[in-house]
């Protein structure tokens, strides 16, 4: 079965098999199974790779074409799987684009169920699962990911009151359901491991009232898992549409709820951090203080002593706030137009890039693990895979993890130099 290689094609027919029935996916499986013991039995060298959709034929892996490695990564694949005990496959990397069959389903938005974990694909760098996080932690992969993780990035379903079909929960039962997930996320951090998680705010239903849910299910995660809280951090879209719209736009008695909280946790109070890894541009007032070399010192309003030589010190650049401001308003990136073009749908709410960059930059060194619990459209796995971090993410959305193949350069048909907004960091 042949598959299109040109950059940016149309939908090729693997990516029309996630849309087809569960039934047709079992067929085709009992279809193939014949020919895939006739394979094995004739190339013994052979090892059975993880990779593998369960409904995929290995006598079709030679009419697919090897996608191109990623220039910004020097980690292997084959390292990856071999540092943290997986199985290997050198022929596994031609697959790659087998990953939008994915064994299809009678509804590929319907995640799959506890207990499936699929590998979708894999990079140089990282590997996507499908699979419900707790289905990961129980299985093979997850017990012999356990002290390995250097930092959980994530961006779990926030508490809001009605349901999303990323499959968020609502009240208590998103409490339990976070809170339960704590010790067992823990346990998979290496000495010195960070936790970052990002919430949104709740308000309660029919109310211009806010919930208190998050910061609960927050405090309840941080207690369950022994953590100590690093930082809090903000990020402000400060292009978001109002919200919620009967209380600021209708009634005119709220203003718009433009933020997020992100909280970096540890279970060390000392964990691996590097402020000089993310510094930001001197202003245009600081350059010329540096070239000047002098400014009023002496004793602030505040009670502070400023030295009369304490800034003549080009440090590189400025520590930055703990506030992010971005916009998440792109609507033609890299990402969204691959979706576009194989109509698949696109993750609703995507961690935004350059706060991802910021706790990869920050938080861990080129090498470690990276692992996101709630991968999404895999903004975690896109990131680390160009800072030269290994990563694995974890989503139960088969369509969605389909479309985050288009993150990838090799994956999306695109050059690592493309123009477009979303195409990620070359200073390395």
């Amino acid at each position: 079965m042949a598959m299109s290689a040109g950059p940016g094609g149309r939908r090729n027919r693997e990516e029309e098999h996630l849309l087809q029935s569960a039934d047709s996916a079992r067929r085709r499986d009992v279809e193939a199974k014949p020919r895939r013991q006739a394979a094995a039995t004739t190339d013994s060298s052979a090892v059975k790779s993880p990779l593998t959709p369960s409904n995929s034929d290995p006598a079709q892996v030679a009419d697919v074409r090897a996608a191109p490695t990623n220039p910004g990564s020097q980690l292997g694949r084959s390292r990856v799987l071999a540092e943290y005990g997986w199985q290997n496959d050198a022929r596994a990397e031609t697959r790659a684009e087998l990953a939008v069959e994915f064994g299809g389903t009678e509804d590929a938005a319907t995640p799959v169920g506890y207990g499936a974990v699929e590998e979708g694909y894999a990079t140089n760098s990282g590997v996507m699962y499908i699979s419900l996080i707790e289905s990961f932690l129980d299985s093979e992969q997850g017990r012999k990911t356990r002290g390995c993780v250097q930092m959980i990035l994530t961006s779990p379903p926030f508490p809001l009151n009605r349901k999303k079909k990323y499959g968020n929960k609502t009240g208590e039962e998103y409490l339990t359901w976070l809170r339960d997930l704590a010790p067992r996320l823990t346990e998979l951090l290496a000495p010195g491991g960070s936790i970052v998680i990002e919430l949104g705010n709740a308000w309660e239903p029919g109310s211009p009232v806010m919930s208190t849910l998050a910061l609960e299910a927050f405090l309840a995660f941080k207690e369950a898992g022994r953590l100590n809280l690093c930082q809090q951090f903000i990020c402000h879209n400060p292009a978001r549409l109002p919200s919620p719209a009967q209380w600021v736009n209708v009634e005119r008695i709220r203003v718009k709820d433009s933020f997020t909280h992100i909280w970096w946790m540890s279970p060390a109070e000392r964990p691996k951090a590097d402020n000089r890894r993310v510094l930001t541009e001197y202003s245009e007032e600081m350059k010329e203080l540096l070239a000047r070399r002098s400014y009023n010192g002496g004793l602030r309003p505040s009670g502070h002593q400023i030295g009369h030589e304490s800034f003549f010190k080009d440090n590189g650049g400025a520590i930055p706030p703990n506030v992010f401001i971005q916009s998440n308003t792109v609507s033609t990136d890299r990402y969204r137009e691959y979706c576009r073009q194989r109509a698949f749908k696109a993750h609703p709410a995507p961690m935004q890039l350059e706060v991802v960059r910021f706790f990869v930059k920050m938080l861990t060194d080129p090498g470690d693990l990276v692992l996101d619990p709630f991968g999404g459209s895999n903004s975690t796995g896109a990131v680390a895979e160009e800072l030269r971090r290994n990563w694995i993410a974890i989503e139960p959305n088969r369509e969605y993890v389909a479309g985050s193949l288009g993150r990838f350069p090799q994956f999306a048909g695109v050059s690592h130099t493309s123009s477009q907004q979303d195409v990620l960091f070359t200073d390395l």
